[in-house]
């Protein structure tokens, strides 16, 4: 517990500082090169302000100016996040206050994804195989944890929602190309215009890398358009259309020696059974929103979502062979209505999902015959209701409090081919979830929150299918409770600002969904209840930008993002009081810019990372690792350029891992980071 008493501490100090603030209004801690002033930005910094637990918001403004691949790159300032990349170039395993500790990350489920508040994340809370492009938003938000109850979300982890840029907000056409180490070239044009009533904005992408590791290569091309009408001043409807075209190699797991002895090796299997992930995907939307009148709002959304999935991913013949061939179809609908009345802004909504995956499972032989023997029939829906009220009941003092109420039924049903038999387990799955905050603002520019929430998260498709029993026995939902404190603000002094955005999580779970990797089939998971769990931590992000002169033309900009985790069981049968797997007990990323007022920037940047478990046991242990680098470019308002050097010292170092019960010393279950790389990008904006 003395990290938690660290982070109590870092609190008291910026409340301190915050109580001697007496002007400007409250400022919204963002990753930001510019600050775009539009409609839809105050409506993001209204609802943060208005939320008493942690809440991100991430600029895709600033993205363009480092090198930004995958949701790895664009969380990397956003506190109680542990992501990390190294399979492939958009992959990424993301978790989110201990979400998703999971064998091999396959459903990637924990945090619900949304664009523009439509759901991309499953009726089931799996995010498998989901394409969200970071440069292809205005902005993200990321609700950590019960914090996303404003947007239904029923996930341990939370939500992010992705906000699409239109040509009406200002959204400029523009060109932007980058490339660099390992074959990587990508190329993006954007254009869009408004007329009258009418505006557009289309965006087309084509990208290619070979890889740091052999059999890595990826090829990916992406069309994103959305088209808005103004059907009169208090009535406006936007239609989506997403479509991405994605092939990559998949270069498999190494062992301890394999890593030692060359990092940038494919595991022998992935190249002799071309392990692949080639995804189709077609998404198409719609959201309107109708201003009732001054103080209230009602917002209705759809959308529907097709991904076709290619996926060998285990080659050990005569013996065993897997390869993935499904179709997912998606549908998901929401309904908001937001209402301010006196002292109070009440928001209630309504989520609806719902999601087929059908196919097979089959067994190949390279380049020869494929022979189903599952047969793929799987369904889930998902109804997520709720209520927040905001009552402004004193001076300074905010009350938030609400509900939510979740329902929804998962349905397996596995067809062995050869013999005819079916398992289908199936269940239903209810919870009413209550939050009750508080928010006291300390001064005009920053705060004091607390909130205490209920969690709730019920298992996806893919965790009742690994269930380790084997037959139609279901997993139950995880529960558990959560208490946060924390501050956020921004203070000036002089011609320095600074600003911080801290928090201070302890929960408990009971019957928390845990997977391991199955040691009879590799690169398949095994899932389990698992009794009493852990989840705290502490999370910061500081920044600053000091003046170096009286006019203010030259700025040094410190920026670190620090979290400490402790994630663990608690009086475990098997697993005692041992720390849970995969995620590092510390992370520190942080930069250190300079920047002039002609657009120059450039400094080193840095990462921290923490030790890692990669069992349950607590034998296996991942190594901490230390990285540094450089940033630097320079911005007009017509361009940009920006160069990045990653890994300068060209250390190796795991990337992430599958999971084991006791992980051997031999066992093939690394996955090497990024060695040393050099990226360079421009931007024409017109």
């Amino acid at each position: 517990m003395r990290a938690l008493a660290a982070g109590l501490a870092t609190i008291s100090c910026a409340i301190a500082q915050a109580q001697d603030t007496t002007e400007n209004t409250l400022e919204q801690v963002t990753i930001s090169a510019e600050r775009d002033g539009d409609q839809s930005r105050k409506q993001v910094e209204a609802e943060r302000a208005a939320t008493p637990g942690g809440v991100t918001v991430v600029e895709g403004e600033g993205l363009r100016l480092r090198n930004v691949t995958s949701l790895t790159d664009m969380l990397r300032y956003v506190p109680g996040v542990w992501a990390a990349s190294g399979s492939t170039g958009d992959s990424s395993f993301l978790s989110i206050r201990g979400s998703n500790l999971d064998a091999t990350n396959y459903d990637g489920n924990g945090v619900k994804l949304l664009i523009d508040g439509l759901p991309v994340t499953a009726a089931d809370g799996s995010n498998h195989n989901r394409d969200v492009d970071p440069l292809s938003m205005r902005r993200a938000i990321v609700a950590r944890g019960a914090n996303a109850l404003t947007y239904g979300a029923s996930t341990l982890g939370g939500a992010i929602n992705f906000i699409t840029p239109t040509a009406r907000d200002g959204a400029p056409s523009e060109a932007v190309i980058n490339g660099g180490s390992h074959g990587q070239r990508q190329a993006r044009f954007t254009v869009g215009g408004v007329a009258g009533n009418f505006d557009a904005l289309v965006t087309a992408e084509a990208k290619r890398s070979d890889g740091f590791r052999d059999h890595q290569r990826q090829e990916r091309q992406g069309l994103y358009a959305n088209a808005g009408l103004q059907l009169g001043e208090a009535l406006s409807t936007r239609f989506y259309l997403t479509s991405i075209d994605n092939d990559q190699q998949l270069p498999g797991t190494l062992t301890r020696a394999q890593f030692n002895a060359n990092p940038r090796a494919a595991q022998a299997a992935a190249v002799a059974g071309n392990y692949r992930l080639n995804v189709r995907t077609l998404r198409v939307a719609n959201r309107t929103v109708w201003d009732i009148d001054a103080d209230s709002s009602l917002t209705a959304g759809i959308s529907f979502e097709k991904q076709k999935l290619y996926h060998p991913i285990v080659y050990a013949p005569p013996f065993f062979s897997l390869l993935i061939d499904t179709t997912l179809r998606n549908l998901g609908t929401t309904l908001r209505y937001q209402r301010r009345a006196g002292d109070h802004d009440f928001l209630a909504g309504l989520n609806y999902g719902r999601t087929s995956v059908k196919g097979g499972n089959y067994s190949y032989v390279t380049g020869g015959p494929q022979t189903i023997n599952t047969g793929v029939d799987n369904n889930a829906d998902n109804v997520e209701l709720f209520v927040v009220d905001r009552w402004k009941f004193a001076p300074q003092w905010t009350a938030v409090y609400g509900a939510q109420m979740v329902s929804g039924s998962r349905e397996i049903r596995n067809t062995n081919v050869a013999t005819g038999a079916v398992r289908n387990p199936k269940a239903d799955f209810d919870s009413i979830n209550p939050r009750i905050g508080v928010i006291r603002e300390l001064s005009p520019t920053a705060q004091l929150f607390a909130n205490v929430s209920r969690l709730y998260e019920a298992p996806t498709l893919y965790e009742l299918d690994d269930d380790v029993r084997g037959n139609n026995s279901t997993l139950d939902a995880m529960r558990g409770v959560v208490l946060e404190v924390g501050t956020r603000g921004s203070h000036m002094f002089d011609r320095h600002r600074v600003h911080w955005d801290t928090a201070v999580y302890y929960g408990r779970l009971n019957g928390e969904i845990l997977s391991r990797d199955d040691p009879n089939a590799p690169g398949t998971s095994l899932s389990t209840n698992v009794g009493k769990t852990l989840h705290a931590g502490v999370e910061a992000l500081v920044g600053a930008s000091l003046a170096m002169d009286g006019a203010g033309a030259h700025r040094l900009e410190p920026l670190v993002n620090i979290t400490l985790n402790q994630f663990e069981f608690k009086n475990d049968s098997s697993y005692r009081n041992n720390r849970l797997p995969a995620a590092p007990r510390y992370t520190i990323k942080g930069e250190v810019l300079y920047r002039h007022a002609s657009g120059i920037f450039f400094g080193p940047t840095f990462d921290v990372v923490g030790r890692r478990f990669a069992d349950f046991s607590n034998t296996y242990t991942v190594d901490s690792y230390s990285l540094w680098g450089l940033r630097a470019g320079y911005t007009t308002p017509q361009w940009e350029v920006y160069a990045e050097l990653r890994n300068a010292s060209n250390k190796k170092y795991v990337s992430y891992f599958s999971v084991r019960d006791i992980a051997a010393a031999n066992a093939a279950i690394l996955t090497p980071g990024e060695p040393r790389s050099l990226y360079m990008g421009a931007r024409l904006k017109f």
